[in-house]
């Protein structure tokens, strides 16, 4: 049987184009007004997943 890739994660994690794994950082959503346009332009690039989450990840996402 095929196997389903998990809809949560998939929502949450994008895939580039070599295979690396993308995650939003967390909260830059909350209180922008406060923080330095920097931090805002770095929060928006996302944070890229590695080491043993990004094993897990894959095989949640079968992709």
């Amino acid at each position: 049987m095929k196997e389903k890739s998990h809809r949560g994660v998939a929502k949450r994690i994008k895939v580039s184009a070599q295979g690396r794994l993308f995650a939003a950082r967390v909260g830059y959503q909350h209180k922008r007004v406060k923080k330095r346009a920097s931090r805002k332009r770095q929060a928006r690039r996302g944070l890229e997943i590695l080491g043993g989450d990004r094993k897990k990840l894959k095989r949640l996402l079968a992709a």
